[in-house]
C-alpha cells in the first residue's frame, strides 16, 4: 500500500523536514499542505492510502520522525488501513484526532 502524508505547512512553516522524509518508508509520499484547520493542535498531519485515513494534532516532525515513519509502515502493514495495535507508533498514538473510514 502507498501512503501520502500530508503535513501542514501554516504551523511552523520555518521546520526542517528532511529528519521526516529521511526515515519515511519508499512508498510514502510526503506532501505540503497550507492548513489542515487543526489550528488548536499545530502541527498537523493526516495520513492517507488505500484504506482509512487519520488525522493528528500536535506533532512535531523532526522530533516524531520517527514514530510517523512506524506509523507509516504499520498503515502500510494494514490490508485496510486500520491500525488495529498502536503501541508501535510511539507517542503518535496519543496525537490521534480522528480515523475516517476508507469509501
Amino acid at each position: 500500500m502507498t501512503a501520502i502524508l500530508h503535513l501542514c505547512s501554516t504551523c511552523r512553516t520555518t521546520q526542517n523536514h528532511d529528519a521526516l522524509r529521511a526515515c519515511l518508508p519508499d512508498e510514502t509520499e510526503l506532501r505540503l499542505h497550507p492548513c489542515l484547520n487543526v489550528c488548536s493542535k499545530p502541527t498537523a498531519l493526516s495520513l492517507q492510502g488505500n484504506g482509512a485515513s487519520y488525522l493528528f494534532g500536535g506533532i512535531d516532525p523532526a522530533a516524531d520522525a520517527a514514530d510517523i515513519a512506524a506509523t507509516v509502515r504499520a498503515y502500510m502493514a494494514a490490508p485496510d488501513g486500520v491500525i488495529v495495535d498502536a503501541r508501535p507508533c510511539g507517542r503518535l498514538r496519543h496525537c490521534l484526532i480522528g480515523r475516517i473510514p476508507a469509501p
